[in-house]
């Protein structure tokens, strides 16, 4: 799938990076983490005291085992706000991120322990007006299909917010994740969840995965 370039002459927030492998942090989903490592304890530490805010992003596919070095991670990330925090004797925490929108990503130097990004807002392009209300009722169906219990969407949740929960219920490869993950046009990126959610018939004995993940 494509995507709009980085902007150019745009000018970001600095932010600290958490790079995690096979990890997307979405909009609107809340992320459980587990936080041990000294230099993210240092961040969370540091973030804590601000703004709460920091850039999740997904190290890049076939760089996953050099996690505790600086791997390279996908030009898109996410921005997330911590919602909640529990400090643990050992100085570990566990946290609860809240994705706020995704960001293209720049990495600058940094003077602690932890890596930083330039963050600037990747800006999702809208569903047309008139193709909205069928893509919306197809992606309730995809989603009550593969979601035991679902609950009713209030009005005011985005179409593109139904595209990127189908996409986290669906076992997609890192590769086409990112690539559906990083799609800034809205319908573009609802019609392929629903393509991708036609391929994929659930088979009784399937449980539906969760929207969420828990990661170290």
């Amino acid at each position: 799938m494509s995507s709009s370039s980085t902007p150019e002459r745009a000018i970001g927030k600095i932010l600290p990076l958490f790079p995690l492998p096979r990890v997307w942090l979405f909009p609107a989903v809340i992320l459980p983490l587990h936080v041990f490592e000294e230099r993210y304890r240092q961040m969370l530490e540091d973030v804590l005291d601000s703004q709460g805010r920091i850039v999740l992003g997904t190290i890049q596919d076939g760089h996953e085992s050099d996690a505790a070095n600086a791997p390279p991670i996908y030009p898109i990330a996410g921005l997330g706000e911590i919602g909640r925090h529990e400090r643990l004797p050992d100085g570990r925490y566990n946290i609860l991120l809240v994705g706020l929108q995704r960001v293209f990503v720049r990495e600058v130097p940094s003077d602690r322990l932890y890596r930083k990004v330039e963050a600037i807002p990747a800006h999702e392009v809208p569903i047309d007006g008139h193709a909205e209300p069928e893509l919306r009722t197809q992606l309730l169906m995809a989603l009550n299909a593969r979601t035991k219990d679902f609950p009713k969407v209030p009005p005011e949740f985005s179409t593109g917010h139904l595209a990127d929960m189908l996409l986290l219920r669906l076992p997609l490869e890192p590769a086409s994740l990112n690539a559906l993950y990083s799609e800034l046009d809205t319908e573009k990126r609802a019609l392929a969840a629903l393509t991708e959610h036609a391929k994929r018939p659930i088979l009784p004995s399937e449980p539906p995965s969760e929207s969420s993940t828990e990661s170290s």
